[in-house]
């Protein structure tokens, strides 16, 4: 379809987004390739979030379009229950052998929202099952975003995600401080320096709560939806120890910084430090194939592996968990990775990503620019008594003249698939530098 009208729009409800506002001049897209997007109409928009930061090795992969295509002819489906097929074993098997030491039992999902939901009750099933049942409490973070089941976002600390279901979240949820300082780290390129010590906001926590009822703390190595947080030098290594100090689960939600993104696979080996459980999605399997997971421990898995031999050890799971087709896309996906060497191609980029980056300052209106690997984030000063209007009418500018940025507030977040060019980002900067020219 080339055009629509407005009655073929009315039957879908779409996900976070101004619905009405959409509907009065639609933004379709309707063929990707590459490091590109083409509207109905054939018009070029070159992609600078990857989709939504997950189609990290670019759109349009025959490789993967063929294994799904060769799973589908073979087996389409396969119950879970009680029941397994090879390519989730092999999948599983090759995902741990990308984790951070330790990481080496793979559990399936179809989102990162499940994926969230899914670590938060292992967390609190893990400690039942050591006998210590009484920790409960789940800790996340100001501005962090964890999905929208409601475990994610009760752990979230995102208002308006919060704001219409707040009576209803998780009870004994608490949260730390989140970590954006512009006062003292407006411009940093790479990690600030100033913020370590927001990490102690934890101990503050566990005097508040007492640590025997804490069962986990949750946060994204490098916060995305809220736009683009990094953390501090020093931070993660600090709550790290902090949740050793007090027999605390530390989980890292890398749904978006997994595969590729920081320039090392995960942000746990980039930072340097080893959570307990790792939450993904999104590049799992290129974004073709909705899919999830969440490695953990081994130590935490074996605690479950208890009692009768013929007893379900986790009551969990989904229909959908390591489905064929899932799981046929990220076997092929890891193989593009590891051919194309994306999973650290970021970090050969990522000086002409960053001065790209900091080249926007002193742009209209902007307040501050951050960066990580292929991540950016540049903040634009709100208007007065509108917040996100200035950047929605800058995401507005791009993608009529042909860029896909997305914005979070008054932030325009950018994270491009890892095949881009030193000539697409040349672009891209150049487009978006146009755009806040423009736009008053």
């Amino acid at each position: 379809m080339t055009t629509l009208n407005r009655l073929d729009l009315e039957a879908l409800w779409m996900p976070f987004t101004a619905n009405r506002q959409f509907k009065q001049a639609p933004r379709l897209l309707a063929r990707a390739q590459g490091m590109e997007y083409f509207t109905p109409e054939g018009r070029r928009v070159l992609d600078g979030v990857a989709g939504l930061w997950c189609v990290n090795a670019g759109h349009g992969r025959e490789e993967i379009t063929a294994a799904v295509t060769r799973q589908l002819a073979t087996m389409d489906y396969a119950p879970q229950f009680q029941m397994g097929h090879p390519p989730g074993f092999a999948l599983a098997t090759e995902l741990a052998a990308l984790m951070p030491a330790g990481l080496d039992r793979v559990f399936f999902t179809n989102s990162g929202s499940e994926s969230v939901d899914t670590a938060l009750k292992i967390a609190i099933a893990y400690h039942r099952c050591r006998g210590d049942g009484a920790r409960m409490r789940l800790i996340g973070r100001e501005r962090g975003y964890h999905g929208v089941g409601f475990g994610g976002i009760s752990v979230g600390g995102i208002v308006a995600n919060r704001r219409m279901w707040s009576a209803n979240l998780i009870p004994g949820v608490d949260h730390l401080r989140h970590t954006h300082d512009l006062a003292r780290n407006a411009y940093s390129r790479g990690q600030p320096t100033h913020g370590a010590e927001l990490a102690d906001d934890l101990e503050r926590l566990v005097a508040l709560h007492d640590a025997s009822t804490i069962a986990a703390v949750i946060v994204e190595p490098i916060a995305g939806s809220t736009g683009v947080l990094l953390p501090p030098q020093g931070y993660l290594e600090r709550l790290r120890a902090i949740c050793d100090a007090h027999g605390i689960l530390l989980i890292f939600d890398e749904v978006i910084t997994g595969f590729g993104r920081t320039g090392a696979p995960f942000a746990a080996q980039e930072f340097a430090v080893t959570p307990d459980m790792i939450t993904m999605a999104k590049g799992l399997t290129n974004g073709c194939v909705p899919m999830g997971a969440v490695a953990v421990k081994q130590s935490i898995h074996d605690a479950f592996m208890q009692g009768p031999p013929g007893a379900i050890e986790l009551f969990h799971g989904y229909t959908y968990s390591a489905h064929p087709l899932a799981c046929a896309a990220g076997l092929a996906t890891l193989d593009i990775y590891r051919r194309e060497g994306l999973l650290t191609r970021a970090k050969s980029l990522a000086k002409r990503w960053e001065d790209a980056v900091h080249g926007l300052r002193g742009r209209p209106h902007v307040i501050d620019t951050r960066n990580y690997g292929l991540i950016a984030g540049i903040e634009l000063e709100p208007r007065p008594g509108k917040p996100g209007a200035r950047a929605f009418d800058v995401f507005l500018d791009c993608f009529e003249r042909g860029l896909l940025i997305r914005t979070t507030g008054d932030t325009i977040a950018l994270s491009p698939p890892l095949i881009i060019e030193p000539a697409h980002i040349d672009e891209m900067f150049g487009r978006l530098a146009e755009a806040l020219a423009r736009v008053a």
